[in-house]
């Protein structure tokens, strides 16, 4: 089977100013937010936020408030609690969405390893090169696993010191077999993260294997690979409990074209200007909900986080006004 080109992007040139601001205590930063026309009805509050929030995580939730072409002044009557707000939302977007992926991930991973490990009858069918088509990668891959199981057995014991204490199944191979030396499948998938999960999907040698792996969760090979790249960004920024709601992703889910894949119903239910937002990363992440857990209150709960919501919020996340009437969602929310 041929190879797929690879791509390489040139690298965007560096800017060319020095960084010479200097650093701002609280009450400095608190004093900036008020020249700025921001209302702080309680200053002392505002200050309690900023030392566990840290102002530059907060910042960028100022911006939506701001006036446009402005020295980053305020709108009017705009509040302390306006900006906190939007955090919150942003916040308990994040950890819906880290629902909904915890499931998908973990699915991807059964379908991998359940797959591979029965059609070729094999549960160290990895180890094998002829599955992959960069050998390179497959090199690096086994590194990973290599690398995973030394740091565990250098570790402490998984104490047991009673009955509901147990050593992880990873310790518990890598102490009780000597061969092979790297665990089973269904050890090892659980040893990725979700970025090394993607790449050793996308370098399975047969389209077979890829196309299998992905009709098990009610997608197509490049519909699943194309989610997978977007998924490891979000999950990313999740991780890392960055903004979510209007950030710029790079990668976006590629658009189903095959009738058995879930999607949105409406004409015009996903507008272009929507394409490259959040939105359909929601709409795909439900897509796949469909199929691993069709009974998920996912959408009632994402429904509910939402209805409320200004316009500001839906338009940063394209999604559109009445989003909730396709027919995709509304057999979920009613």
């Amino acid at each position: 089977m041929p190879q797929r080109p690879r791509t390489h992007r040139t690298p965007r040139p560096r800017g060319s100013l020095d960084y010479n601001k200097p650093p701002l205590n609280l009450d400095e930063l608190v004093t900036r937010l008020s020249q700025r026309g921001l209302h702080l009805p309680d200053p002392d509050r505002a200050t309690r936020y900023l030392r566990h929030i840290g102002y530059y995580r907060l910042s960028p939730y100022t911006i939506p408030f701001q006036q446009r072409q402005s020295e980053h002044l305020f709108r009017e009557e705009t509040s302390f609690d306006d900006v906190l707000d939007l955090y919150v939302f942003d916040r308990a977007l994040r950890l819906l969405i880290m629902d909904a992926l915890e499931r998908v991930e973990i699915a991807i991973r059964a379908a991998l390893t359940d797959h591979m490990s029965t059609t070729y009858n094999d549960p160290h069918w990895y180890l094998n090169p002829d599955h992959f088509q960069h050998h390179g990668k497959h090199t690096r891959l086994l590194k990973i696993i290599q690398d995973t199981c030394d740091e565990r057995l250098r570790g402490s014991p998984d104490a047991g010191e009673d009955a509901l204490v147990h050593p992880s199944a990873l310790e518990h191979y890598l102490t009780t077999y000597r061969s092979p030396e790297l665990p089973p499948s269904w050890l090892m998938v659980e040893t990725l993260t979700i970025g090394q999960l993607a790449s050793a999907y996308r370098n399975l040698n047969l389209r077979a294997d890829r196309t299998a792996v992905a009709r098990s969760i009610g997608l197509t090979a490049p519909v699943l690979e194309s989610w997978l790249q977007t998924y490891v960004r979000v999950r990313n920024i999740c991780a890392h409990h960055g903004r979510l709601w209007n950030v710029g992703l790079g990668v976006y889910p590629a658009i189903p074209n095959s009738a058995t894949v879930s999607w949105l119903k409406g004409t015009g239910a996903l507008p272009d200007r929507s394409r490259k937002r959040l939105y359909p990363v929601l709409v795909s992440l439900q897509s796949v909900l469909d199929s691993v857990s069709p009974r998920s209150s996912w959408a009632q709960r994402l429904h509910e986080l939402l209805r409320t919501r200004p316009q500001m919020n839906l338009a940063g996340m394209g999604i559109p006004e009445s989003w909730a009437d396709d027919d995709f969602w509304r057999r979920h929310i009613t």
